[in-house]
């Protein structure tokens, strides 16, 4: 009985027990904080020294003259390699040209093309799966090999031009395809096309998937034929999708360089050189490492500017 009495309520008897909880939660939370930093610290330093790090440099390069292998030192020359781009070299106002040409030819063609065949293998019918895989097998094979077998296909005693041949009836006189000004650059669109379509098809088809098949009864039931149905149900609903589609082909369209550098190596005559092949030839093979970081710099600047014009184009109105 006494014990019982003076022992009192839990509190009084050890004050520090309702404080016990509050540190242990703070404990254990900063345990998670490190835990968290520390999983993170791997990604977080590859992220610094091969992003951040090499944009930084190519930014204090750009104002240079440094060349990759030279006895002198690196002179500041201020915005030299700039106005020599724009004003002092055809080459580059070639390649931004050719850039250009490319993404809109590309973006438009493939991100269509692409939709087109993910509707076609989005329908509930047999072989469809076969048909997925079949489109998307160039997507996983190496560009540089696919760039290699399509400079064999656009020879002049090639696989086109003898098929070109055959439905014609001996009527074609074979075309060396990369090697004429005029074709050069619509073969190496062509094939660029073809390689990538299978990819967005499949972000299309991810999208189509999403879509509540409800609402395509509901239309039915209201009457609406097919292509109402693509025009209130489908596209809206692929909104987000497009928005993707659109900024993720632009931004590989107008970083051309592999099929260049397999196929062409910008020629003939500078028609299928693009800003990327100018940038690493200028500051790699051509030794020029500041005007090579300058138009890495150019190219920066115009593929954040394009994006951002798509993405504020795309917004949601509402």
């Amino acid at each position: 009985m006494t014990t019982s009495l003076n022992a009192g309520p839990p509190s009084a008897a050890n004050p520090t027990a309702p404080e016990r909880a509050p540190a242990k939660r703070r404990h254990g939370k900063q345990r998670g904080h490190s835990v968290a930093y520390a999983m993170v610290a791997p990604a977080a330093l590859l992220l610094v020294m091969f992003l951040i790090i090499p944009v930084l440099l190519a930014f204090g390069l750009s104002f240079t003259n440094a060349r990759l292998i030279s006895p002198n030192p690196p002179r500041f020359v201020g915005l030299d390699n700039f106005i020599r781009a724009f004003v002092g070299d055809p080459t580059f106002i070639r390649s931004l040209i050719n850039t250009f040409l490319f993404a809109v030819v590309v973006v438009p063609v493939q991100a269509g093309l692409g939709l087109v065949m993910a509707v076609l293998v989005n329908q509930k019918l047999r072989g469809t799966t076969f048909f997925r895989i079949v489109f998307f097998i160039p997507v996983v094979t190496s560009i540089v090999v696919v760039s290699i077998l399509w400079r064999f296909m656009y020879q002049p005693d090639g696989i086109i031009n003898s098929f070109i041949d055959t439905i014609t009836f001996g009527s074609w006189e074979g075309i060396a395809w990369l090697s004429n000004p005029s074709t050069a650059l619509p073969a190496i669109i062509v094939l660029s096309i073809w390689q990538a379509v299978g990819f967005h098809m499949i972000i299309w088809l991810s999208g189509l998937q999403t879509i509540p098949e409800e609402l395509y009864e509901a239309a039915r039931m209201d009457g609406a034929g097919p292509w109402q149905q693509f025009k209130n149900v489908t596209w809206p609903g692929l909104r987000p999708t497009m928005v993707f589609i659109l900024v993720t082909i632009t931004i590989a369209a107008l970083g051309l360089f592999v099929q260049i550098d397999v196929m062409t190596q910008g020629g003939p005559r500078d028609s299928t050189t693009t800003l990327v092949f100018h940038a690493v030839r200028r500051g790699y093979r051509e030794q020029q490492t500041g005007y090579g970081a300058a138009i890495s710099l150019i190219f920066f600047v115009l593929v954040l500017a394009i994006a951002l014009i798509q993405r504020f184009l795309t917004r949601d109105k509402d």
